[in-house]
């Protein structure tokens, strides 16, 4: 019998998770690329035979997206699964009509075949877009559970940029396992935090063999979700954020308005930067999607290490690479701590940027005064250093949850932005959680 080719269109995450869960032991098809978007320098590898199983003996290769038409084609593919996050629904379905063109039938692997269950309690963690505050809630999240006595672990949305086949199931637990991963900024941020809060984080590639890690060290898995995908796992609460700063985005963009419609209860982030009415109005769409989860709004707030530094002082500002690029976002928490510590000048990167984050730049015009920390390579950090040094700034903000003053030398004083969760409404989320935690008697 003749096996089914099929094409996975992917990022270097829920990509691998599909193949793993639902292709990995199916004998009746044959998946012949990966292909990759979104993150810089994943194309022209190859998913090894060691993760791929004795069906794909010399592994599978990972394409460029560009020239899909040309691809499907050349492959003479029968299927195309859509498998990345934080897009447009336009989006989805330009390459769905690419491959219709092509002659091959088109798929979306939902929840029911891909999620994994655990025989540990999981709270997940996941979004309408990147940039939300997903990291934010999740500290907060394990910060009540091990305030318990409940052993945490939490598992991160893999973020496989380097050799995948040593990145298939990852520990950490001290900066030092970081820097021996040689994790990127991009992992960092999500890893760092959570490792200074006293928790160790999972994650990788094969995420049977994460799941079975985590679950020999914990009471609690904690699904810390990456993009605005849904989770790996099958979550007994499923909190899912939204922005307020953008409205209406929870149903634009994919797949986050299917995770938003599974959630348990739904947490609307800075909500004390808009209006009430403006409120009013995102809290009545998002029930619209999620009619029966709770709408639970929250605060966001930067906190700076040293507010009399900047007042009066020529500032650049780094924020979150992800969450300014394919997140969308014009700048985030330093920006907005400048601004409150009255700067005089918050310089836009554009007139000194290195031809790398110039690039970046030129590719995201939304992006305001803001420099985003891209760290997929050691390339990234040289051209954040080289523009820092060309800014003529008197002080650099790094609103990245990663401690970039570890990663490069700045001539500049840096000094680092955090953010603080806080509810706005009774119980909010301790109440949540708690009427979790006995449900699932933690």
């Amino acid at each position: 019998m003749s096996r089914r080719r099929t094409v996975i269109l992917g990022a270097a995450g829920r990509d691998f998770h599909v193949f793993n869960t639902v292709f990995r032991q199916d004998p009746s098809r044959e998946v012949v690329a990966f292909t990759a978007a979104q993150i810089p320098g994943i194309a022209g590898r190859r998913y090894p035979a060691a993760l791929a199983g004795p069906l794909y003996p010399e592994g599978i290769p990972i394409l460029p997206e560009e020239g899909l038409p040309d691809t499907l084609s050349r492959l003479s593919a029968e299927e195309v699964v859509f498998a990345y996050s934080d897009v447009p629904h336009e989006h989805v379905m330009h390459l769905a009509s690419a491959a219709l063109a092509a002659g091959a039938d088109v798929r979306l692997c939902g929840p029911k075949g891909t999620m994994l269950d655990s025989r540990r309690p999981v709270v997940a963690v996941c979004a309408v877009r990147t940039g939300c505050g997903k990291s934010l809630v999740s500290r907060e999240v394990a910060a009540f559970f091990r305030a318990r006595g409940a052993r945490v672990a939490v598992i991160r949305h893999p973020m496989p940029y380097g050799d995948l086949a040593s990145q298939a199931a990852q520990r950490f637990a001290t900066p030092a396992d970081l820097d021996a991963a040689r994790c990127t900024v991009e992992e960092r941020e999500e890893y760092e935090p959570h490792i200074a809060a006293g928790g160790v984080v999972f994650s990788g590639v094969d995420m049977a063999r994460v799941l079975a890690a985590a679950e020999a060290e914990a009471d609690l898995l904690l699904w810390d979700g990456g993009n605005n995908d849904f989770p790996f796992l099958r979550p007994g609460l499923l909190l899912v954020l939204a922005d307020a700063r953008r409205p209406g985005h929870e149903s634009a963009y994919h797949p986050g308005e299917a995770t938003l419609r599974m959630a348990d209860a739904v947490l609307l982030a800075k909500a004390d930067t808009v209006a009430p009415e403006a409120l009013a109005r995102h809290t009545a769409a998002l029930r619209a999607l999620a009619p029966a989860a709770p709408v639970l709004p929250f605060a966001s707030r930067p906190v700076l290490d040293d507010p009399a530094a900047v007042a009066g002082r020529r500032v650049l500002v780094i924020e979150d690479g992800p969450s300014l690029t394919h997140g969308g976002l014009p700048d985030g928490a330093a920006f907005a701590a400048a601004r409150a510590a009255g700067a005089a000048e918050i310089l836009d990167p554009r007139r000194f940027a290195a031809p790398r984050i110039a690039a970046v730049l030129a590719a995201h015009p939304h992006v305001g005064r803001a420099l985003p920390a891209m760290g997929y390579a050691p390339e990234d950090l040289a051209a954040i250093a080289e523009t820092i040094a060309a800014s003529g700034a008197d002080v650099v903000l790094s609103g990245t949850p990663a401690d970039l003053s570890r990663l490069i030398a700045s001539p500049v004083p840096m000094l680092r932005v955090r953010t603080a969760y806080a509810d706005l409404s009774a119980p909010g989320l301790p109440g949540l959680l708690a009427g979790f935690a006995a449900r699932a008697g933690l």
